[in-house]
């Protein structure tokens, strides 16, 4: 009897370890069936994202133009930069821009989702009506469009005059341009609006209905329900509308042009680092460009984070 208990424990202990060794090749043929799987987007992201990057990095501080043997040149291009009046202009054009596009396109998705979120017939065809744009408005199509519609004796030229307002086409006049930009962005409005609908969806109706019961009305009910309960909502189209607004590019571009005028009206940020990268063949210079819209957006983004501590509501916090 003695010999069978100590045997018994003996064998149970050796089980685990023939297990876990029949299992090793198996895990072993997962794994490498899982790399293997993402293998193109590792490649991908290895030679179309983290290589350029790092060779950006280094031409930043480089004189290089494309055709001879890069020059190091330390932090000249950087110097250079602060002292070209046209990269001042790109800021104070991009900067304007992102000021005043990206808050009127959240205010124009958050009333568009705040009246969708009612009940209605034909919602989902309205639902789809306005997020169209946020699919097609990106393209090169839709920016000659744009063009044409803004130009001199076009259809807002002609509507302008008919309302009394004889003020001509937006696209050749350096003080409206930028608008028609802006307008542009704004006509954009599907995507943070499909954001906020799926927020406003999530608000539980019992405090809209305590708070009728309290006598509250609609604004108030709008400043101290609707608001700290899709905060977070806020905050993310917030963070991504403005990431985009510093990225225009294509429709300044083709609204312009493809000269970012008149008098560098449109020249945002991008389309002068696209002229001095490849019409100027400006490569390093180009490279400390971009590396400079990088550290601008990283830091707004900080702010960003750093601020939604006093006006983001999650729901965590509550508990």
């Amino acid at each position: 009897m003695t010999l069978v208990k100590d045997s018994a424990p003996a064998t149970r202990r050796t089980r685990p370890a023939g297990r876990a060794t029949a299992r090793r090749p198996g895990r072993r043929r997962e794994n490498l069936a899982g790399y293997l799987f993402m293998s193109p987007w590792i490649a991908g992201f290895l030679l179309l994202t983290a290589g350029p990057m790092v060779a950006s990095l280094y031409f930043a501080f480089t004189d290089y133009n494309l055709f001879n043997t890069p020059k190091w040149v330390g932090f000249d291009n950087f110097t250079k930069m602060f002292d070209d009046p046209r990269w001042q202009k790109s800021v104070e054009v991009t900067a304007k821009y992102v000021v005043i596009g990206t808050p009127l396109k959240l205010l124009l998705a958050l009333g568009v989702a705040l009246l969708l979120a009612q009940s209605r017939r034909g919602q989902s065809f309205y639902r789809a009506a306005f997020y169209a744009p946020s699919l097609i408005g990106a393209s090169v199509s839709v920016g000659f469009v744009w063009r044409s519609l803004f130009s001199d004796d076009a259809i807002v030229d002609r509507t302008q005059t008919f309302l009394g307002f004889h003020v001509g086409g937006w696209v050749g006049n350096a003080d409206r341009v930028l608008y028609c930009l802006v307008a542009l962005t704004v006509w954009q409005f599907g995507a943070p609006m499909v954001i906020f609908l799926a927020g406003l969806k999530q608000v539980p109706r019992e405090l809209y209905e305590a708070a009728e019961m309290d006598g509250a009305g609609p604004f108030r009910k709008f400043w101290n329900i609707t608001l700290p309960m899709i905060s977070p909502v806020l905050f993310f189209n917030v963070l991504l509308e403005t990431i985009h607004s510093f990225q225009i590019f294509g429709s300044a571009y083709v609204v312009s042009n493809t000269y970012c005028g008149p008098a560098d009206a449109t020249l945002v940020y991008t389309c002068y680092l696209y002229q001095q990268g490849f019409k100027n063949a400006q490569m390093g210079f180009a490279a400390a460009m971009a590396w400079m819209l990088l550290l601008a957006v990283a830091l707004v983004t900080a702010v960003l984070f750093w601020s939604q501590k006093k006006w983001v509501h999650y729901e965590e916090d509550a508990r």
